[in-house]
């Protein structure tokens, strides 16, 4: 069942900060403040997991402007967590990466949020979460899948400019193209300028 639409399950678990601190991570301390990108990878110290995590971190500040906190999640503890981050990137670590860690232990959260697998890892599902709390865009790639963090940008993009204008997104939608009211005027007046560029 998608969770689209719906409040993003909370959860509070210890967690290593962008500072390398650990600290309690609860959802529930974003809302009303920020939109959050939460992403579940596998396992720590394994092979498409660090791309994606550098990938993120290489591309926070992207996040940061559109007031949006980053947070990776996988069944990986809290120590695990930190002796990856000081393991250097040319000897297969992460290095200081720029956002929170979190240490799902008891498998809780991936559960509550439905990627958890049989065999008791994660699959790799990102969730946009508005800042009232409710998810707004799930992807749930299988293991080998590695996913674009360009693609979440877009995607945040696109919520922020639906909230703000009141208008849908087209296929394909970048930040600084037209949308359109979702009407049969709207539509038609969209495809009549751009039916041969989808």
């Amino acid at each position: 069942m998608s969770l689209v639409q719906k409040p993003a399950p909370e959860f509070t678990a210890e967690a290593v900060l962008a500072n390398g601190e650990t600290a309690n991570v609860s959802l529930s301390q974003f809302k009303g403040k920020s939109y959050v990108v939460l992403f579940f990878y596998p396992f720590d110290f394994t092979f498409v997991c660090p791309t994606e995590i550098l990938a993120f971190s290489n591309h926070i500040e992207e996040f940061k402007k559109r007031n949006v906190e980053v947070i990776g999640a996988s069944i990986d503890s809290a120590h695990v967590h930190r002796a990856w981050r000081n393991t250097k990137t040319d000897d297969g670590g992460i290095g200081a990466i720029g956002y929170t860690l979190l240490a799902d232990v008891n498998k809780d959260i991936a559960r509550s949020y439905g990627v958890l697998l049989e065999g008791g890892m994660a699959l790799r599902g990102t969730f946009i979460i508005d800042k009232e709390g409710i998810v707004r865009q799930e992807t749930i790639n299988d293991l080998p899948l590695g996913r674009s963090v360009e693609e979440t940008l877009r995607l945040v993009d696109a919520l922020q400019y639906t909230e703000v204008n009141g208008e849908v997104c087209p296929a394909g939608w970048n930040k600084g193209a037209k949308g359109f009211k979702a009407d049969p005027k709207g539509i038609a007046g969209y495809l009549k300028e751009n039916a041969t560029k989808l």
